[in-house]
């Protein structure tokens, strides 16, 4: 009879959690996104040298994504494709803006369509105070600024990165200026607030938390969406002693510096939570967390178990930890092992924020609030893509291709295709190409039709991939997305 009983409450937990959700009010949204975390860099997934107490709290009193992925194994087009819900490749931005240091004036005019409407801007015209703290990377001119796509406060910088000690950066930057350099090195630049140069004191991982936890107490009782966009564990590896003396056990000179930069971010969402906590805001927040892209392994992550890492279209190098936290609406203790994209969030964010979305957007993603709270595959026979362009100086310009559809997983790199059952094989050891030719041909031939839509890219790394980019006429999908 109890036994009973049970399976009958597990049946209509879902159907609790789902009428609890409609009935709530609009919740405040805090994503937390990290820059190059390793997919096994914190305890919900696994590590054992790394410890994130704080991380691991939220992700076990919510409900963590096995199988969350990015749209690009680089962060530029990973951001650009959660801000406007569409994969940057099918807009020209499957590359990374360069260095604005570099100094390629027609690149550093480029950014996000400002036609394109980003989610932030969306949650702000549905009546939410929005705020980014820390990385941006999606254009730095006037009309790419952040205060102009919809964030009323930006405290942080505009590049790829940036140097974490004030201390070190700040004379760096003045030594420049006193040279006359007008392109001083993206990563010692000023921080800015809203437009405005500040002079950072604190190590730049805290001074984001300390600015996130300003942002939520000066947000009253306003529903607000706050991306917390850390640049850490993103190269420099620079940590604070205090941080690394708590992974003493760890050898590895590299391992040890990433483990206190990760530390620090979890510390940082200590002060998040307690703030939440502080401002009565902790029941009625939505609280996301994930990488932009899969951890370094040459610069200390583990992407253990999968294989590859950042730039791959192996599972390492776009599938990332992932969680999501709302208490008495987001199930606890559970995972969710079905294939969960970043472009979900745009229509998810809108649709629980009762935001209107535009009449001519489009979007590559779903609305994924009920699937995560009742258990569901909303994406079940859909494909999940990401093409990474190597078109360097000394390669032999190719493209590195991934698509996940159920557990299938093809990829290809400058080799032949392959296909990976990922939900028995995560890391991508056996190929069962030859096992399952009509699965891999179906899915290959999906693929290219999605990619023969492409436009040239608006900008590249750098002038000389262009050039190569002209010379050898790509993209050449015919190639690439042959099975001979």
């Amino acid at each position: 009879m109890k036994s009973n009983l049970r399976l009958g409450l597990l049946a209509i937990l879902p159907l609790i959690f789902a009428t609890a959700m409609a009935a709530a009010p609009r919740p405040n949204i805090v994503m937390i996104m990290c820059d190059d975390l390793g997919y096994a860099d914190v305890g919900f997934n696994g590590s054992t040298d790394i410890k994130t107490p704080n991380l691991d709290a939220l992700a076990e009193a919510g409900t963590i994504c096995s199988s969350g992925y990015v749209v690009h194994p680089f962060c530029g087009p990973s951001r650009m494709g959660l801000m406007t819900g569409r994969y940057p490749h099918l807009f020209g931005a499957p590359f990374n803006l360069p260095a604005f240091s570099d100094g390629i004036d027609k690149y550093n005019r480029l950014g996000v369509d400002p036609n394109k409407k980003l989610i932030s801007r969306v949650l702000q015209e549905g009546g939410y105070r929005t705020g980014l703290i820390g990385k941006w990377h999606l254009g730095a001119k006037a009309e790419h600024h952040p205060n102009k796509r919809g964030f009323d406060e930006f405290y942080g910088f505009l590049a790829g990165g940036h140097d974490f000690f004030p201390a070190d950066y700040q004379p760096k930057y003045e030594r420049q200026k006193k040279l006359g350099n007008k392109n001083p090195w993206d990563y010692i630049l000023p921080l800015e607030h809203n437009g405005k140069e500040v002079r950072e004191t604190e190590y730049l991982t805290d001074g984001l938390s300390r600015e996130a936890c300003t942002f939520i107490e000066e947000s009253g009782d306003k529903p607000f969406f706050l991306f917390l966009s850390y640049n850490a564990p993103h190269t420099p590896l620079q940590a604070k002693k205090e941080d690394m003396e708590h992974f003493k056990h760890i050898t590895d000179p590299k391992r040890r510096t990433y483990a206190g930069m990760v530390h620090a971010v979890d510390r940082g969402v200590a002060k998040v939570v307690e703030t939440l906590k502080n401002t009565d805001n902790d029941k009625s927040t939505l609280i996301i967390f994930l990488s932009d892209n899969g951890g370094r392994l040459d610069q200390g992550a583990n992407n253990s178990p999968l294989r590859g890492s950042k730039g791959d279209t192996f599972e390492g190098g776009f599938r990332v930890p992932m969680f999501f936290h709302w208490p008495d609406t987001i199930p606890a203790g559970r995972v969710h092992p079905h294939p969960v994209s970043a472009l979900d969030f745009y229509p998810t964010f809108a649709a629980l924020a009762g935001a209107e979305l535009p009449s001519d957007k489009k979007t590559d993603g779903l609305d994924i609030s009920k699937a995560i709270i009742e258990g569901t595959d909303v994406r079940k026979g859909e494909m999940i893509y990401t093409i990474r362009h190597r078109v360097s100086k000394g390669d032999n310009p190719h493209h590195q291709i991934g698509g996940r559809r159920n557990q299938w997983k093809i990829q290809r790199g400058s080799g032949s295709w392959k296909l990976f059952d990922v939900e028995k094989d995560p890391g991508e050891t056996k190929d069962l190409s030859r096992s399952h030719p009509e699965v891999l041909s179906e899915m290959v031939r999906e693929m290219k039709k999605w990619a023969m839509t492409h436009p040239r890219p608006l900008w590249f790394d750098n002038l000389a991939q262009e050039d190569r980019w002209t010379d050898k006429n790509l993209p050449v999908y015919e190639a690439a997305f042959s099975l001979d």
